[in-house]
């Protein structure tokens, strides 16, 4: 690894992460529409969700900070289920199932998982760097982005403030 990729990667792991600032409803444009599938093989449309708000999480087996977010994001998708909120966790590793399932089982993943693909990624803006997560509000307009590791705080006062309109 050269020095300058060295020092960008240092940079970025040191850099805190921002907190999600929502958009005006004026302001907001509509989620970009998929079908990908589950592990049972079903198709999961984001149209399914609608009337809902929506977390979308894009991460991968990989992914440190992912990881470290799985629990605290299945603690606040069992809090929230009655208030109408969802949790859809798209997975973008290429190996597909055959890693991600033994994955979320591992993990206790209990919100569902999807597996991504190039389309996905590039309709929700060249998703290359993991985490990303979307906040979809109840019209399926974006809300709200997050890049990079977060906390558990950040992501619930962004759903606490989704709930509020």
């Amino acid at each position: 690894m050269n020095k300058l990729v060295a020092t960008m990667l240092l940079a970025v792991s040191l850099s805190p992460a921002w907190a999600v600032t929502l958009k005006k409803e004026a302001e907001r444009k509509n989620a970009p529409a998929f079908e990908l599938k589950n592990s049972a093989g079903e198709t999961v449309k984001l149209s399914d969700y609608k009337g809902k708000i929506v977390l979308i999480d894009f991460w991968a087996t990989w992914c440190a900070p992912c990881k470290a977010s799985m629990p605290w994001i299945n603690e606040l998708s069992e809090k929230y289920k009655a208030d109408g909120v969802e949790v859809l966790g798209i997975s973008m590793d290429e190996e597909g199932w055959n890693v991600v399932k033994p994955f979320i089982e591992q993990m206790g993943v209990k919100y569902p998982i999807v597996v991504g693909n190039k389309r996905v990624g590039y309709l929700y803006g060249e998703v290359d760097n993991l985490p990303v997560a979307f906040f979809v509000d109840r019209n399926q307009k974006v809300a709200g982005i997050h890049l990079g590791a977060a906390t558990k705080k950040q992501f619930e006062s962004t759903l606490q403030q989704l709930l509020k309109k």
